[in-house]
């Protein structure tokens, strides 16, 4: 998450919560960071709460339940190869994906106070991809948890893996191309522009249009293509293309009814006292059907009864409902009654919190420590993606051979 402020209850159940039932199922090896990188691409023109901001979500994350021993939890600005890599997936992003992200259109269109005209938001979904697929390993399923309201987000990553993949993993071994003279000629009819042509043009033209057919087709439907000249061609998945892993994620609505976000300023953080819960639930909007006490409402177009099925006991829920539909109780009766077990529920995540905040040099050890192990998964990956992009590994063994046969 960016540290752009206080985590908020639509935080805990959009994300957090779904995090810590992931890190105790043994099943998967979690990476959870603070992305304070990706505050820049909107926030750049005041970082002076950066620090702090990160430091009260690492606060608000061990609150909530993440485990350092049973999570990697880190920090995304103090491992550079997330930005290596970042770059090297920028090289093969079109810029048509990024101007059609429809997040990115939307913030243009609805941000006014701030400038996001600028490359690093245009690039978001770039750094995203990295972010994601830097701790893929290979042979190993990658999956991000997300709402169904995030899939289109990892589906621009498993494209520009994909894209990047077709690049750098498709090998295109031209030894036979020059040996069979049937194969060449076939390829320059293809191609009559090349007749006549030195063989380095042709191989060349060879492989770029492989390269540019398997990047139409997909790989998959390429190689199969080719089964007459399947040993011309070898694919290996360089990095790994993301998954989904839809989480429930249920409805929180903001104080006014509107989506929860800071930038609405409709939200219940995870550190407010119980005095601001009651003063800010008091004034939340309800049906808008109940104009009087004594008007019945409907409980399913309330926010305050969608809160209700968040904090509240089953038998509370029923008096809500019922109270509701037949105006037995009123909306400022209902509404302290939930605030009563938000209240309840917030204590021990905001008892934890104190403790944290009360020893910040601990928090920050836990910080550094789960960066450590971040970046030696990082190194492993950013080594691969190095040799598949440039070949020095295999550069530097033909010249060893070379000078060892002299």
């Amino acid at each position: 998450m960016r540290p752009t402020g206080s985590l908020h209850i639509g935080h805990y159940f959009g994300a957090l919560a779904n995090w810590v039932r992931l890190q105790n199922e043994p099943s998967y090896e979690c990476f959870y960071f603070i992305a304070d990188w990706h505050a820049l691409t909107s926030d750049y023109a005041d970082t002076s709460a950066t620090a702090e901001n990160t430091l009260q979500i690492m606060i608000d994350y061990l609150a909530a339940g993440l485990d350092p021993a049973k999570s990697v939890i880190f920090q995304q600005s103090v491992i550079p190869e997330h930005a290596e890599l970042h770059l090297l997936l920028s090289m093969v992003t079109p810029l048509g994906w990024l101007e059609r992200v429809p997040t990115y259109k939307e913030a243009l269109e609805n941000v006014k106070e701030k400038d996001l005209h600028n490359y690093g938001f245009l690039g978001y979904p770039v750094l995203q991809t990295a972010d994601i697929v830097i701790y893929g390993e290979p042979d190993a399923a990658l999956v991000v948890p997300v709402g169904e309201d995030q899939v289109s987000h990892v589906e621009i990553s498993r494209e520009i893996v994909r894209r990047f993949n077709t690049f750098f993993g498709l090998e295109v071994h031209l030894q036979e191309l020059r040996r069979n003279k049937v194969a060449l000629e076939n390829f320059k009819n293809h191609l009559p522009a090349l007749r006549g042509a030195p063989i380095d043009e042709i191989e060349n033209a060879y492989r770029s249009t492989s390269k540019a057919a398997a990047m139409e087709w997909g790989v998959q439907n390429f190689l199969d293509k080719m089964k007459s000249s399947r040993e011309d061609f070898t694919y290996s998945e360089k990095l790994t293309e993301p998954q989904v892993l839809l989480t429930k994620t249920p409805k929180i609505p903001g104080l006014d009814g509107r989506k929860m976000s800071k930038s609405y300023g409709n939200t219940i953080t995870l550190s407010e006292t119980d005095e601001e819960i009651r003063k800010k639930t008091k004034v939340m909007v309800t049906d808008p059907a109940r104009k009087r006490r004594t008007d019945p409402g409907n409980p399913e177009v309330c926010p305050v009864y969608d809160w209700h099925k968040l904090f509240s006991t089953r038998e509370t829920l029923e008096w809500a409902a019922e109270g509701c539909r037949t105006a037995g109780i009123g909306c400022i009766e209902c509404k302290a009654k939930m605030a009563d077990h938000l209240i309840a529920w917030i204590a021990p995540v905001r008892e934890r919190r104190l403790e944290y905040e009360k020893n910040p040099r601990r928090v920050l050890e836990i910080l550094d420590e789960g960066s450590k192990k971040a970046r030696v998964v990082a190194q492993g990956t950013m080594e691969r993606v190095r040799e598949a992009v440039f070949g020095w590994g295999k550069k530097r063994k033909e010249i060893g051979g070379a000078a060892a046969k002299a």
